[in-house]
């Protein structure tokens, strides 16, 4: 069977893998971009079908490209996937799209990597995983899959069409949980919303969106989280046009709020008593924004509009005052579950031991302590901007940089003019736009 050979394999042609594409591509490094769907499939079938970008279009892009809508509008899930499309054709991104990666091994007595895939093997100088933090779905095991309700993730929600009749249970309070709870409340649905720790910025204030705050305040390049705030979600939403995320607004509507789910026997679900607890912090978490936000104002004399009423705070919701604890799901009508609970690594097709006890890379930057291995698409890669479109741009650029490093010291002990035979079988690989 013959192998083929490319310099830099990277797998994935999401958002991280476009971005890894333009920054070799700009060096001259030769690449191949493999992914096992269509380019950005995650964008088009892995979300519910009303999800739009959290972040407007004048922000969540790369600099070669705008998007085709309103530079304040927040673009559909469809929209965003046919903007890295477009994007992919711009560069020439030399993306084979139907290729599957199951296994990566270090070669043995020579340089690079045996990269096994759905078509043929592959041998790399380097590889960049770049699928993504978005792998695997992760449901508590908390409630049986023989309690008679139909459990799913939110990678699975499409539209509450797609439910039973009944109330619904959503567990989790970052964006994904909240879009979703508000649209089956919207739809008429009796929906629980299980609330656990979250940062709560505002969609916008002083006629500026919370993207624009975060960058002026300098926030998208904090390092890393604050201490205890590892596994804070953030509540903020782009729906309906955009809007700040208010719990005590949810109530209003009809959410009934809930503590965070903890344990289920016999059809009772128990709730932590910490709801009022996480408004708080949330609420804490909101202000603090609009101090930071004023004193920026005020020391830059900034002529932007003042906004009293977003320091206005609705009272607090019975389920503050009255906490639910106990839930018997069947007495209160509640058929389906739906877990907006986050995603899990899956690296599994990476043979090496690079990885902590939970699965998750071992690196700096992208870079892994195995050489000749880098990550792509991590939530704090290098920054708190890592999770966005154009923070994944940012980190791709470093990472294209530091190939670039390490080929330069290859080609020192390697030269041109006697350059490393290669096995006979191989196929070198040029690439070519899907």
């Amino acid at each position: 069977m013959s192998v083929a050979e490319v310099e830099v394999l990277v797998v994935g042609a999401g958002q991280a893998g476009v971005a890894m594409s333009e920054h070799l591509s700009a060096r001259g490094i030769p690449h191949l971009v493999v992914e096992r769907h269509r380019i950005a499939e995650r964008w088009r079938t892995g979300r519910w079908d009303s999800l739009v970008a959290n972040g407007p279009a004048w922000h969540d892009r790369f600099p070669g490209l705008e998007f085709d809508v309103d530079p304040d509008a927040f673009a559909s899930k469809d929209q965003v996937a046919d903007y890295f499309t477009a994007y992919a054709e711009k560069i020439a991104a030399p993306i084979r799209c139907g290729v599957r990666v199951t296994a990566v091994h270090r070669n043995v007595a020579r340089p690079g990597f045996r990269v096994e895939t759905s078509d043929g093997p592959i041998d790399a100088r380097f590889v960049v995983a770049a699928t993504g933090p978005f792998q695997r779905p992760v449901i508590p095991t908390v409630v049986p899959d023989d309690a008679g309700l139909l459990q799913l993730h939110s990678s699975s929600y499409r539209n509450p069409q797609q439910l039973p009749a009944g109330g619904v249970l959503v567990v989790g309070a970052g964006s994904s949980g909240v879009q979703i709870a508000d649209e089956l409340r919207r739809s008429g649905r009796s929906v629980h919303l299980a609330v656990g720790p979250h940062d709560r910025p505002p969609r916008s204030y002083r006629g500026r969106d919370f993207c624009w705050w975060l960058g002026v305040l300098g926030k998208w390049d904090a390092a890393a989280p604050p201490l205890g705030a590892e596994h804070v979600t953030i509540a903020v939403s782009g729906a309906r046009g955009g809007h700040t995320v208010d719990f005590r607004a949810l109530a209003a509507d009809g959410i009934t709020l809930v503590g965070r789910a903890r344990a289920f026997d016999d059809g009772v679900m128990r709730f932590a008593p910490d709801l009022g607890e996480n408004i708080a912090n949330g609420d804490a978490n909101y202000l603090s924004l609009l101090d930071e936000a004023d004193a920026h104002v005020a020391r830059n004399g900034l002529d932007l509009p003042e906004e009293p009423e977003a320091r206005v705070l609705g009272p607090e919701p019975e389920a503050v005052t009255n906490p639910i604890l106990e839930l018997d799901l069947e007495a209160a009508g509640i058929t389906s579950i739906v877990w907006a609970t986050g995603f899990a690594a899956d690296y599994s097709w990476l043979h090496f031991d690079a990885f902590d006890e939970r699965g998750r890379p071992v690196q700096q930057r992208g870079v892994s302590t195995e050489p000749g291995i880098y990550f792509l698409g991590l939530p704090w890669q290098s920054r708190r901007g890592s999770s966005f479109i154009w923070g994944v741009w940012h980190d791709a650029k470093y990472l294209a940089d530091q190939i670039e490093i390490q080929r330069s010291y290859l080609a020192y002990r390697d030269p041109e003019t006697s350059p490393e035979a290669l096995p006979d079988d191989a196929v070198v690989l040029t690439g070519g736009a899907s």
